[in-house]
């Protein structure tokens, strides 16, 4: 979930020992196949059940998952390729990077979706049902793959234009630096970046306090949607961690330059992969009605296991 480049943990000074780098490659593979798992219990969880198909709140939660869940697999893939491969395929990379860019903007806007969602429902129940429609809200989860496309696909085009077609066939160490290293493109990321944090930011703050103000005068629903925009806030900070994370890196590095891999990689952990945890705790554990169906889907898939171990033994 954040919003700059994926860090390039092996390609300056030297690479790890075989030995370190099986380590901090098992450690990634065992966090990405747990918080997946995690995710992946949530989203059969909710195509299971049809109370939340039919609820918005739910459908922007769960669109955030899968998106999440995206996001964290080509980021693993892209830490495992660093290792394995070094570099890959100019064509395969672009295809990578693309995928990654728009899982990253398709987050803050995700978040400040179910920021006004919860807002509406607070601050205005009775025209909650009229505005925030499962239709509208499909709509509305097309439009931000749609505000992606427009923001990043003129980097592709612009690659394309500018770059000879033998560059496709050749091979690159995969990032987003690497890959869209024109300044141009820098600095419209950069502002386009700008723009997005600031208008996320925006809409938190404001749903925030309106729904703290409600939240006096109400009962705990309200000062429930309150503590989860607050926990939106958390994932935006944490996107924004790759704005800062690059310069303290860069202190650190300059003071303990022989600690240049393992301090990526800690980099790596906390910006790639930590943050994805968020969204289980948000609704997977905080929502009693989802958590409740999740128990209930856990507790019959141990009975299903111990059933089926009963019958093989008899």
């Amino acid at each position: 979930m954040n919003f700059s480049t994926y860090s390039n943990i092996t390609q300056i000074k030297g690479r790890d020992s075989h030995m370190i780098a099986v380590t901090k490659n098992v450690i990634v593979v065992a966090l990405y196949f747990s918080i997946n798992y995690i995710n992946g219990t949530l989203v059969h969880t909710f195509f299971k059940h049809e109370i939340f198909n039919e609820n918005p709140r739910y459908i922007l939660f769960i669109h955030m998952v899968i998106n999440d869940m995206i996001q964290l697999t080509i980021a693993v893939l892209l830490n495992l390729i660093s290792y394995i491969f070094y570099t890959i395929n100019v064509s395969v990379c672009c295809i990578l990077v693309i995928t990654a860019l728009f899982t990253t903007l398709n987050t803050p806007i995700n978040l400040a979706s179910m920021a006004v969602e919860r807002y509406i429902a607070i601050c205005n129940p009775l025209r909650h049902t009229q505005i925030c429609t499962v239709r509208r809200t499909y709509i509305l989860i097309g439009l931000i793959w749609v505000l992606g496309a427009i923001t990043n696909l003129p980097d592709l085009f612009f690659l394309l234009a500018t770059e000879p077609l033998s560059f496709f066939h050749s091979t690159i160490y995969c990032s987003q630096d690497t890959m869209f290293q024109h300044p141009y493109l820098v600095e419209k990321r950069k502002f386009l970046y700008l723009v997005y944090l600031s208008f996320v930011w925006f809409t938190l703050v404001y749903t925030y306090f309106r729904i703290m103000f409600t939240a006096k005068a109400t009962g705990a629903d309200a000062r429930k949607a309150r503590d989860t925009i607050l926990l939106h806030g958390l994932q935006l900070l944490l996107c924004m961690f790759t704005y800062i994370v690059p310069l303290v890196e860069s202190m650190l590095i300059s003071l303990f330059p022989m600690l240049l891999n393992d301090l990526r990689f800690t980099g790596y952990i906390f910006v790639q992969i930590l943050p994805r945890f968020i969204s289980p705790i948000v609704y997977g554990l905080r929502d009693q009605m989802f958590c409740a169906y999740l128990k209930k889907h856990l507790l019959c898939n141990k009975l299903n296991e111990r059933n089926k171990r009963t019958t093989q033994s008899s």
